[in-house]
């Protein structure tokens, strides 16, 4: 097709709605200044609560624990920005790709194939999903949303079947156990190595996204999906392609998290109630907003658990909730 459209060309293409009135605008400072202040105070008082040493370690396990939502909840707002599919199974994607890579830990010893061998199984998942289940029932909300958390119970029982019920952490590598000295402050490493994989993957995803053909056209079909099929572009083929990356992040995150957090039955939709809280907060369909709301969910997780623990979860959703009334679109969510 000679007149087919650059990446540049696709990446501005112009998203319907407009730009909000001063309301909108009111609403946003609101929001956008409660958050700093109320987190100004937050501060403030965790502080008079436990030492700076204390507190740092707190600031790294809210970290740690965001990397692993990070990857999931990146899939979860690319698939939702694109395909406008709220995909409930991805807390059963996480589970069963933990599960896997500890079947392939224990044949081989081998924690990196375990990651690459567990995201490339739940990728395939992915594919089955999209192209069998859901695309027959393509724009039905509600059978979409009854679909995949029917899925999220068929893979949640056949890993109880399979693997068993009991709590299983997944083995690391002799080299990320223990701890590393900082100058006096010990962390374990195995957390800082968690994180380090999700700024490594942030930034890959942020580059294939502003600087990639393949990016270019996600973008366009966030914004305007009738326009980039009438240009001629497979849309289909996009959508594919986006929920496979999703689910293949989602088994990546079942390793990666299975390490440190566990596998357990149940773990699906605890991670998935997490992940939704992350993409509502930090809007869908964004996935600055992803990385955003992983760092806020992470630490008031972690805060709130350390001097709180029986509001642990109101701390968490109650921000989730004035959010919501305030800002529906979540904080970095697109028109």
């Amino acid at each position: 097709m000679h007149d087919e459209p650059t990446a540049a060309g696709l990446a501005t293409t112009p998203r319907a709605g407009g730009s909000g009135g001063v309301g909108d605008n009111a609403r946003s400072w609101l929001v956008w200044g409660g958050t700093a202040v109320a987190f100004g105070v937050l501060i403030w008082w965790i502080l008079t609560q436990m030492s700076l040493t204390a507190f740092f370690a707190q600031i790294l396990n809210g970290l740690s624990f965001g990397a692993v939502l990070f990857f999931l909840a990146s899939g979860f707002t690319l698939i939702f920005g694109l395909m406008r599919i709220t995909n409930l199974a991805h807390g059963g994607f996480y589970l069963v790709g933990g599960y896997i890579g500890i079947s392939v830990v224990r044949a081989t010893g081998s924690f990196f194939l375990a990651m690459l061998v567990s995201a490339l199984a739940i990728m395939v998942l992915g594919l089955f999903t999209e192209r069998v289940l859901l695309r027959p029932i393509r724009g039905l909300e509600k059978p979409e949303v009854l679909l995949t958390i029917g899925l999220t119970f068929i893979l949640g029982d056949m890993s109880l079947a399979i693997w068993g019920g009991d709590p299983t952490p997944i083995p690391k590598p002799d080299f990320l156990n223990g701890a590393l000295d900082i100058g006096g402050f010990v962390y374990p490493r195995y957390r800082v190595f968690v994180i380090a994989c999700a700024v490594v993957v942030g930034a890959i995803l942020f580059w294939v996204e502003k600087r990639t053909r393949w990016g270019a056209m996600v973008r366009a079909g966030v914004d305007d999906r009738e326009t980039v099929a009438a240009l001629g572009i497979n849309i289909k083929a996009v959508f594919t392609g986006a929920f496979m990356f999703g689910a293949f992040l989602a088994g990546f995150a079942g390793v990666i998290g299975g390490a440190f957090l566990t596998l357990l039955p149940g773990q699906d939709f605890e991670v998935l109630l997490f992940a939704l809280a992350v993409v509502i907060i930090g809007g869908l369909g964004s996935l600055k907003g992803a990385a955003l709301g992983v760092v806020i969910v992470g630490l008031i997780d972690s805060f709130g658990k350390a001097l709180i623990p029986e509001l642990s979860f109101f701390t968490l959703f109650a921000p989730m909730a004035i959010i919501l009334v305030l800002r529906p679109r979540g904080l970095l969510g697109r028109e």
